[in-house]
């Protein structure tokens, strides 16, 4: 038995997170009632199917959400920005589980990626368009890779852009080291959150995934970190490695900006800003603390 040592209050913070997220994801597979879907919400212009891309923007955009979002909550600020741009817009959920309303992303990964290979050949042929850019924001950053790899994704995607994706799993700042100590942990997430489970670093899921390099042939990568990530850790985690592969850490653009793995993906127009240069990189501006006001 390893000898006793007082932990840090800092540490006694971290588990208590740690105890935290477990009891979040008790509570959600517990929960009564029937599951709700978030895409029966106003969506402020998205999300309709109507809408035919145009010359300047020949793409539809399709918005894939983080673990516990929802196809209209992690879009309320960047689905918007892109409507007001002129894009056609669209966002899914996926990664449902029965009887949980609203917190998506908790299914496997694999079947997730399944759910989005159909929504894009839904947008596909409501917009006539040959192909689709993805932006995704945290697990939606990292799950399409498993669709462009395996179910023929690459064939129908132009681009992909992850928000702080945990493209080679978390560590949670070493919370999911702490698993182990506490008995019975690690099968809740594995039988009861699979997602959770599958991007955690060194998961089986994972290790496919990046098996013989990170890319595919025919997509342009764009991974836009910030080093106050406090979910995706290490945030180099996120980096690809590859050809059309553009890694941006959000403070080379404005060392102001001390966003962190949620605001960068629902509130942060600088990121907003990157996105809109990544989709369409033949007029991009530079990006800077200033983009927060375009």
């Amino acid at each position: 038995m390893l000898p006793w040592k007082p932990l840090r209050r800092t540490s006694w913070k971290r588990i208590a997170r740690a105890l935290s997220v477990l009891a979040l994801t008790a509570a959600a597979t517990l929960a009564p009632g029937a599951a709700a879907q978030a895409d029966t919400a106003p969506s402020r212009g998205w999300n309709d199917f109507t809408c035919k891309p145009s010359a300047a923007h020949p793409r539809p955009v399709v918005l894939v959400h983080g673990t516990f979002g929802n196809s209209v909550d992690n879009w309320l600020g960047l689905a918007p920005y892109l409507v007001d741009r002129g894009y056609c817009v669209f966002s899914l959920d996926y990664g449902q589980l029965p009887n949980v309303p609203f917190f998506h992303g908790l299914g496997p990964v694999d079947k997730s990626a399944g759910q989005l290979a159909a929504y894009v050949d839904r947008v596909l042929a409501a917009t006539g368009a040959a192909e689709a850019d993805l932006v995704g924001h945290s697990q939606g950053g990292m799950m399409p890779r498993h669709y462009l790899k395996f179910l023929g994704g690459a064939a129908k995607v132009n681009a992909l852009v992850g928000i702080a994706p945990d493209n080679h799993g978390t560590t949670l700042n070493g919370l999911t080291q702490l698993l182990p100590y506490f008995p019975g942990a690690e099968d809740l997430l594995t039988t009861a959150t699979p997602g959770l489970a599958d991007q955690i670093a060194g998961s089986a899921f994972l290790t496919k995934l990046n098996e013989g390099g990170d890319t595919v042939p025919g997509v342009r990568y764009t991974v836009i970190a910030t080093k106050y990530d406090e979910v995706v850790t290490p945030y180099q985690s996120g980096w690809l490695s590859g050809p059309n592969v553009s890694n941006v850490l959000l403070q080379d653009r404005c060392a102001l900006d001390f966003s962190e793995h949620v605001a960068v993906g629902t509130v942060d127009r600088i990121v907003f800003h990157e996105v809109a240069n990544a989709l369409d990189p033949a007029h991009a501006t530079p990006t800077t603390c200033a983009s927060v006001f375009d």
